[in-house]
């Protein structure tokens, strides 16, 4: 592994653990993971990265290595982490940079770009939804369920998809080979979501999901406005958010950039090498080099 620190910041009295690899003079990129990972995932992209740009991946409140306080004094919403995550950028003294999503990571960074559009260099999208062309059938029938208040029902589906099986068929379903699938991709964050305490926090967050689709009008008026430069790479297997997601995003950003590649929700288990080149190849092209 090139380089790759293990650190922490004081954000908000919470402690904010982040990976950083990379030149901090190069330009930088911001990966916001998905759930129900953390920064661990994108260790082979990082990797393969680090010799070109300056690389954070941090962990959300209530992910990883980071704190994970109690929800009755802590407020796990879509809006409250990208505030903290608004702040790690400050504290960290981040000018300007790249944004990677995946999953959570897209309602988080689309909070941010479209509050802060000037510390924007690209956008790097990878199975994130900003349009509902990308939900699943089986994902809108959870958001159906959150908006009519179905707490128990959510709170089922939730118990199984964080179970051992509910997290591994996440990195499994779509996927070329399963033999590129690394047992600690899934191992880890069952391990994470296991912990005394994490379920809880894990269904408020799953629960508050059904508000970011009133945010989508928001992040499409940003992309529009503003025309970032965009990448978008998408396991176009992922039975969660569906490959029209990724092709939706031209409706207001015409010049994007998509690649649709053969594999599941979390993609870059089997691609992460080829995602990288692309993201070379893109940004070069953007004159951030």
């Amino acid at each position: 592994m090139r380089d790759l620190k293990f650190r922490t910041a004081k954000v908000d009295g919470l402690t904010i653990f982040y990976r950083e690899a990379g030149d901090p003079a190069k330009p930088a990129i911001l990966l916001l993971h998905g759930f129900p990972s953390t920064s661990h995932m994108y260790d082979g992209l990082i990797n393969d990265l680090a010799g070109n740009y300056h690389l954070i991946a941090p962990d959300y409140p209530g992910f990883g290595n980071s704190s994970q306080p109690d929800p009755g004094i802590f407020v796990y919403s879509f809006d409250h982490i990208a505030a903290v995550m608004m702040d790690f950028i400050e504290t960290l003294g981040l000018k300007k940079f790249s944004l990677y999503m995946q999953d959570y990571g897209g309602p988080i960074g689309f909070r941010i770009a479209s509050a802060y559009p000037g510390k924007i260099s690209a956008l790097i999208i990878q199975n994130a939804n900003a349009y509902t062309d990308g939900l699943g059938n089986g994902f809108s029938n959870i958001m159906n369920m959150q908006r009519a208040g179905d707490q128990k029902g959510v709170a089922d589906i939730l118990h199984k998809i964080i179970s051992l099986d509910g997290i591994k068929v996440q990195y499994t379903q779509g996927a070329a080979n399963l033999e590129s699938i690394a047992p600690e991709a899934y191992l880890t964050d069952f391990y994470y979501v296991q912990r005394p305490g994490n379920a809880d926090i894990q269904a408020v967050l799953f629960y508050d999901y059904h508000n970011n689709l009133s945010q989508y009008p928001i992040w499409q008026r940003y992309f529009k406005q503003h025309q970032p430069p965009a990448l978008i790479v998408w396991g176009k297997n992922d039975p969660i958010f569906t490959a029209p997601g990724a092709n939706a995003y031209r409706q207001d950003l015409p010049h994007a950039e998509i690649h649709l590649l053969n594999s599941g929700h979390f993609a870059l288990v089997e691609y992460h090498r080829q995602v990288a080149a692309y993201i070379v190849s893109f940004l070069r092209k953007k004159g951030i080099r």
